[in-house]
């Protein structure tokens, strides 16, 4: 066993020292990893890399958006993305320059994927952040990159020299972990509060989604708000997804407990209603326009999905529901955002965990 043992390490070892030559051949070398925090200063172009495109993780990405305005505040910040609502959502930083934005399958779109790719090479930055733990694309994409300082996560799945990798975290939340890997770059307060999901909505915004929401609460019937309105979105992907019996159940017990309450369902992107129709409902297929009314709730209710951290996005009092996926990594945080562990709970219980929140003590 230990002369297998010695002979395995020496192999494997080469075959690292191979693959790091052919990085380096391939995407440059873009220096050797450093002990010294990433600088305060002098950093006045980033490239943030962040290839996945599903809603969620498009959101997820905006807390490193805030935390780099306030660290580099007179930097100017380009994304590199697949998301195809990546305007919708980073647009509205004011630091944010330019979004180069990939076709999601490359292979099938080869000039746009190129093009792409040619635009970011032309610039120079001072720093490139991969923002992806997992992705190997990410790391390969932000190589690719003329960056004097690149910064990302460390671990198994990651090759190519950067000067500033990162051990990645344990148990840390989707939207926590990129704002954690520039902190201890910077060797800077780990445990200091940490910025939610925000996609900048304006004053003006708000106040549109709140007129178009009583508006459908009107055309429904509804004249006034009674004590707020529970925005309730029905729908998930996969094993996520909870049935119509159960959510009748859930709203029933919920009704009983705030039986001064207005309901009001969001519709997903079929708009189909989840729930028969029972109750007034709002419908867009426009991402900040949805964004606008989930702001004039008092308070929204989903399962894990993406359109939960929208709301979360949108300054709104959320609870989501979490059955499958794990509270600690996709869960909301900060202020008036809620995780219910619901594993194994009957809709009855968990309707009154959710009744119980001080967030319905609020007035519409």
């Amino acid at each position: 066993m230990l002369k297998n043992t010695r002979y395995y390490d020496p192999i494997n070892d080469f075959r690292r020292a191979i693959a790091r030559r052919l990085m380096r051949l391939v995407f440059g070398n873009h220096g050797q990893p450093t002990s010294e925090p990433l600088p305060a200063k002098g950093i006045y172009r980033i490239l943030v890399c962040h290839v996945s495109h599903s809603l969620g993780n498009t959101l997820l990405l905006t807390p490193l958006l805030s935390e780099l305005e306030k660290t580099y505040p007179a930097a100017e910040i380009d994304i590199l993305t697949r998301s195809p609502i990546a305007n919708d959502v980073y647009s509205h930083f004011f630091n944010v320059q330019r979004i180069f934005r990939l076709p999601a399958h490359g292979v099938g779109h080869p000039l746009q994927f190129f093009g792409t790719l040619r635009r970011m090479r032309k610039m120079r930055y001072d720093l490139a952040i991969d923002a992806d733990p997992l992705s190997q694309t990410n790391r390969l994409l932000m190589l690719l990159s003329h960056s004097t300082y690149t910064l990302g996560f460390s671990g198994p799945k990651k090759h190519g020299e950067i000067t500033h990798p990162v051990p990645l975290p344990e148990d840390e939340s989707k939207g926590r972990r990129p704002v954690y890997l520039l902190r201890h770059a910077m060797g800077r307060d780990l445990a200091a509060d940490y910025p939610v999901p925000d996609i900048r909505l304006s004053t003006e915004e708000r106040t549109q989604g709140k007129a178009a929401l009583m508006r459908s609460l009107a055309a429904a019937g509804a004249t006034s708000t009674a004590r707020g309105i529970i925005g309730i979105f029905a729908n998930a992907t996969g094993t996520k997804q909870l049935s119509e019996a159960w959510w009748v159940r859930f709203i029933k017990t919920l009704e009983a407990v705030h039986p001064d309450h207005r309901i009001v369902e969001i519709l997903p992107h079929s708009g189909a209603s989840m729930l028969s129709s029972r109750y007034p409902a709002y419908y867009s297929s426009d991402l900040r326009k949805l964004a606008c009314v989930l702001s004039g709730l008092d308070v929204y209710i989903s399962a894990d999905c993406g359109v939960m951290h929208l709301a979360c996005a949108s300054d709104v009092p959320t609870m989501g529901i979490f059955t499958v996926t794990k509270v600690s990594e996709w869960g909301p945080y900060g202020p008036n955002r809620h995780a219910i562990p619901a594993h194994d709970k009957e809709p009855e219980d968990v309707a009154r965990m959710v009744a119980a929140m001080p967030e319905f003590g609020v007035t519409g």
